[in-house]
């Protein structure tokens, strides 16, 4: 009998060690390292008994190497496709984490009914009838897609063998195990070999690799942070559970850019693409209430209009309190102390309070203009037109700096019926005729003139 192997791993970084100690010298976590059966026995990763063998790799000047034109798979989701920098790359093993119940398994179980070619959905969570009672809730009418109930590896390699899937969907790594290695399912050992043995069967079979990922309660997803090295592209699926609007993030991502946003609403039928943010992070509201303001924002290549809220009163302490959801907590305080020293505004002595409607967090700081046109509005109780946004950067001389893209942001404000957009008087605009007056401002006091007289 071969000699066990055991050796010592932390299970929030994945360092391994030769024996036991109290704090990972890594990560600098106490209480983390734990030891693992890490013996393994020879055997073949994958065998790719249906498919060419793969001959030895040489290597080619950039010059000699073959390129064709790049191919990606339609997944028929155009918020995923939007996200994946225009869809699924052949070969790519693409990592989904997200909070318990966000959606992620509902979000890949229907893709899997909706796309045109074979589609393997292996669950190691739910049985059979479980997820076939939510298939007839999204798509009872889909002939391509095959359930599969499997957790051990070599199995599922059976499996793909006679089904010969165009694409192989796991849910979750954390429950698969192989063989080849003694440790329970979802040890850094386990989810690093069948990671390793996923990979190479996508790279030599060229068929894209879905896994979704169990995340720890600091948001990270769970399992060493190697994991997110191996994977070609890692997605976060993020919403409050109590909401019914869901955002799908890109972290990393090797073909494409990890700017874009994806939005879906949860519906009883699944999850409902949301083509126009915008309407969605607009409030429709009868009157006309101060603290508010709307600001033109870009994630990635998509142009959305955001709602800003705040609220200023005088402080019950003696400390004033500022609070912000979806907003950078630093930059607040910078503006407001603009306003207090460049403008004269004196707030140093009140509580604000700020919210991004929407449940989303913005970094763009072409919103800065639309906050301080909240705050203003709050603190003086006078109303902002509601046909009125924002775009501009408000920079620590009080000056209203000029943003890019300034005429997607101005197409976007117009197209939802505003009619009148500030924007900095340094930016070079080359629309040529519109529908909504521009106003041209260079300073944050110019803003409050024209606004609250």
């Amino acid at each position: 009998m071969a000699k066990v192997k055991t050796a010592f791993f932390c299970q929030n970084c994945g360092t391994q060690y030769a024996k036991w100690q109290g704090q990972c010298n890594s990560c600098k976590q106490w209480n983390t390292i734990v030891e693992e059966i890490i013996h393994k026995e020879e055997k073949p990763v994958w065998r790719a008994s249906n498919h060419e063998t793969k001959r030895a790799a040489k290597p080619l000047r950039v010059h000699e190497i073959e390129s064709g034109e790049e191919y990606r798979l339609n997944s028929q989701d155009n918020e995923l496709n939007r996200v994946l920098g225009g869809g699924i790359v052949p070969g790519s093993l693409i990592l989904l984490g997200g909070e318990p119940g966000i959606g992620k398994s509902t979000l890949l179980l229907q893709i899997s009914l909706k796309l045109p070619f074979r589609t393997l959905y292996v669950s190691g969570e739910e049985s059979q009838k479980q997820i076939k009672m939510r298939a007839e809730r999204i798509n009872p009418n889909s002939d391509n897609c095959y359930i599969l109930t499997e957790t051990k590896t070599q199995n599922i390699f059976r499996q793909i063998d006679e089904i010969e899937p165009d694409i192989l969907i796991i849910d979750s790594i954390q429950t698969l195990h192989t063989d080849y290695i003694e440790a329970s399912p979802g040890s850094i050992s386990q989810i690093r070999e069948c990671t390793a043995e996923l990979i190479k069967f996508a790279k030599e079979t060229n068929i894209p690799v879905i896994l979704i990922g169990h995340i720890t309660k600091d948001g990270n997803i769970a399992g060493p942070k190697i994991l997110e090295h191996m994977v070609d592209t890692v997605l976060q699926f993020e919403g409050d559970r109590n909401h019914v609007y869901r955002i799908l993030r890109s972290l990393k991502n090797r073909f494409g850019s990890t700017a874009e946003l994806g939005i879906y609403e949860m519906l009883g039928s699944g999850l409902r693409e949301v083509s126009n943010p915008s309407e969605i992070l607009i409030s429709h509201r009868e009157e006309n209430l101060s603290g508010t303001a709307i600001a033109a924002t870009l994630e990635g290549m998509r142009p959305l209009m955001i709602e800003i809220q705040a609220l200023v009163s005088t402080a019950v302490y003696g400390t004033p309190q500022r609070s912000t959801t979806g907003y950078n907590a630093k930059r607040l305080n910078m503006i407001l102390a603009v306003l207090e020293k460049r403008a004269g505004f004196r707030l140093g002595t009140k509580d604000v309070f700020l919210n991004v409607t929407g449940g989303i967090s913005v970094d763009d700081p072409a919103i800065d203009l639309a906050v301080v046109a909240a705050i203003l509005s709050s603190n003086e109780d006078i109303p902002v037109m509601k046909d009125c946004c924002f775009v501009g950067e408000v920079g620590l001389s009080g000056e209203i700096r000029p943003v890019n893209r300034i005429d997607q942001r101005i197409q976007e404000a117009e197209k939802l019926g505003f009619s009148q957009i500030f924007v900095s008087k340094y930016n070079k605009i080359s629309l040529k005729k519109t529908a909504i007056k521009v106003s041209l401002v260079s300073r944050i006091e110019d803003v409050a003139t024209e606004l609250f007289g």
